[in-house]
């Protein structure tokens, strides 16, 4: 089945062995597992104001200020997962609630008590039919390009106005779109003897989120569509993604506006080498959440390549890069975001990854104008 069931289990799954609590009552399997993380992040940031959703410039990446620091999450939150498992009537069954929350907050005495289920659902299948999937978790489209991004198990950009209360971005508007959390009905394919899946999915619809205005568009009744086909053997992974939903606009003078998204990628492993590649393009795809650009038109590209040194440590370079292909109303003046991070992997044993980073976030404007925030990032990651 299509790997977006957990995003923290399969960081976890794919790096390092996950070692949740299992409890076997009759027929059912109940696990309780989760993750905690965090990183001591240090940004100083410098140039002009760029405008729109610039990760690099001072407003964003710094929080406002010219220099800070915090210690909070890397990419992925704290979380506590529990899920229970059986096989009833020649059915897999499985259901999984995800709750989730930050590490940094600006109070030292208020109560940390944002907490964000972002998965909810249940799912039945076997190895002839298929499963299929219903409730809440992450998209299909994006899933893979996060799932094989290095800075998942650190930080890759601090951006300071999302670390603090949230997460820091990855390549999150500076290489890929972020995958969303949909309520969703799923069906993924049995994977086929000569490596092929297909997943498609019906997402609940969704209005824009923009960050630095009011809403333009709100949901049409119908649901947003994501679908997706992957290869996988010896080795290599590719895989070919698709998404689409119409909006309706809720300002005079604004037309309606259909979202429509396209995406391919590949990854290879030989030995301690591994290379991924990943390109996105559509309308409306945003830079943080779906249409918080309006109907700008833009493109996602990340490029990675790790070696593992040795069985402990894993060194690696990614570089990604998010732009808009049109000065359109939404982008509020920005061209594009891009983000190089380095960074250095160490599995002190198989639950717990120390993690150094250091990267340059870069912003320009259509204008001309340009930002850059640097960066550092240094702690650690526990799954259990």
């Amino acid at each position: 089945m299509k790997n977006v069931f957990l995003l923290t289990a399969l960081a976890a799954a794919s790096l390092q062995n996950a070692h949740a609590v299992d409890i076997k009552s009759g027929d059912w399997t109940v696990s309780v597992g989760g993750i905690v993380n965090a990183y001591y992040t240090a940004v100083s940031c410098s140039g002009d104001a760029v405008g729109g959703l610039a990760l690099g410039d001072k407003g964003l990446g710094c929080g406002g200020q010219g220099d800070r620091t915090t210690i909070g999450n890397g990419l992925l939150p704290n979380g506590l997962v529990t899920s229970a498992l059986s096989t009833q009537g020649g059915y897999d069954v499985k259901a999984l609630i995800g709750i989730y929350n930050s590490t940094a907050t600006d109070s030292a005495i208020g109560q940390n008590s944002v907490v964000d289920v972002r998965q909810a659902f249940f799912t039945f299948g076997n190895a002839q039919m298929g499963t299929v999937k219903l409730g809440r978790d992450y998209g299909i489209f994006g899933a893979n390009a996060i799932l094989s991004d290095m800075t998942l198990l650190g930080a890759g950009a601090p951006v300071q106005a999302t670390q603090r209360g949230r997460v820091a971005l990855g390549h999150i508007g500076a290489g890929y779109t972020y995958l969303g959390n949909y309520g969703q009905m799923t069906y993924s394919t049995p994977k086929s003897a000569s490596g092929i899946g297909f997943d498609i999915g019906l997402m609940s619809p969704v209005s824009d989120t923009p960050i630095l205005s009011a809403p333009v568009y709100t949901a049409k009744s119908s649901p947003q569509v994501q679908a997706q086909v992957t290869f996988a053997r010896d080795g290599f992974k590719a895989w070919l993604g698709a998404k689409s939903q119409k909006f309706t606009s809720v300002t005079a003078g604004v037309r309606d506006l259909t979202m429509t998204g396209v995406e391919a990628g590949g990854s290879f492993t030989a030995g301690a080498f591994n290379v991924l590649a990943n390109a996105q393009g559509g309308k409306a795809l945003g830079i943080l959440s779906d249409a918080d650009q309006g109907d700008t038109k833009s493109k996602n590209y990340l490029l990675q390549a790790t070696f593992k040194t040795s069985d402990n440590l894993k060194l690696g370079a990614s570089y990604g890069i998010s732009a808009n292909d049109d000065n359109t109303a939404g982008t509020g003046g920005l061209k594009s975001n891009a983000n190089l991070t380095v960074g250095a992997y160490y599995s002190l044993n198989n639950l717990i990854t120390l993690v150094g980073e250091v990267g340059q976030t870069r912003s320009k404007a259509f204008s001309g104008r340009s930002a850059r925030m640097n960066g550092a990032a240094l702690g650690g990651i526990i799954f259990f």
